[in-house]
């Protein structure tokens, strides 16, 4: 995928990877549609970035610089958007950590945009970097995530799915399972009445094949 872009495709925002990895139909309607609605935990979630997503630094007593909201892109990948956190220490080492309200969920989408913002600070910067973190509000727990080869693909895999998907301008069908009664577009989405409407669709058309 080292052409994975053209000079007129559309940049996207690294929260769209976690979006499409959680659901391609809530990224669609997140960033093709232009719908979002909050909820308790999309509420929640803001009030704990509050601090990331202020642009400063700091330094610790072990020398080593906290960059907050620190803006990243990627031309490679056609990516933008902002690290909530990158630590540089004093021997070179950069580790983005992203900050994330409650537990660990059994999905890949908060890996999946971690990576992604390491990705960029490796082609911003022409290092490499092995590790990061995610910090779990619900837990105050950081997570240590190792950026593999499955992983980068998976990032660039994914990068390349949502600019096909926002290209064709087609709203992917509902997931309609566990991860849809908390979501907060679920009464824009209509997964359980959309998933009716296609299964009957389809059970018509069968009826009358021959």
């Amino acid at each position: 995928m080292s052409e994975l872009l053209n000079d007129s495709a559309e940049v996207i925002a690294l929260s769209a990877l976690n979006q499409y990895s959680y659901c391609p139909r809530r990224c669609a309607l997140i960033f093709m549609d232009h719908e979002f609605v909050d909820n308790i935990h999309t509420q929640q979630g803001t009030a704990e970035h509050e601090r990331a997503d202020q642009t400063f630094h700091v330094c610790d007593s072990e020398g080593v610089r906290h960059e907050y909201a620190l803006p990243v892109w990627s031309r490679h990948l056609g990516l933008s958007g902002r690290c909530d956190v990158v630590e540089f220490h004093s021997d070179g080492t950069v580790y983005p950590v992203e900050y994330k309200h409650g537990k660990k969920h059994k999905w890949l989408n908060d890996d999946l945009q971690l990576a992604a913002q390491a990705l960029c600070l490796e082609e911003m910067l022409n290092i490499s970097i092995e590790h990061g973190a995610i910090f779990h509000k619900g837990s105050m727990h950081r997570r240590e995530v190792t950026f593999t080869q499955e992983l980068r693909k998976h990032v660039e895999e994914t990068a390349a799915a949502i600019h096909g998907l926002l290209a064709s301008e087609h709203l992917p069908p509902p997931i309609n399972n566990q991860r849809c009664p908390e979501c907060s577009l679920k009464e824009t989405c209509l997964p359980a009445v959309v998933t009716d409407k296609a299964r009957n669709r389809k059970a018509a058309r069968e009826l009358f094949e021959i």
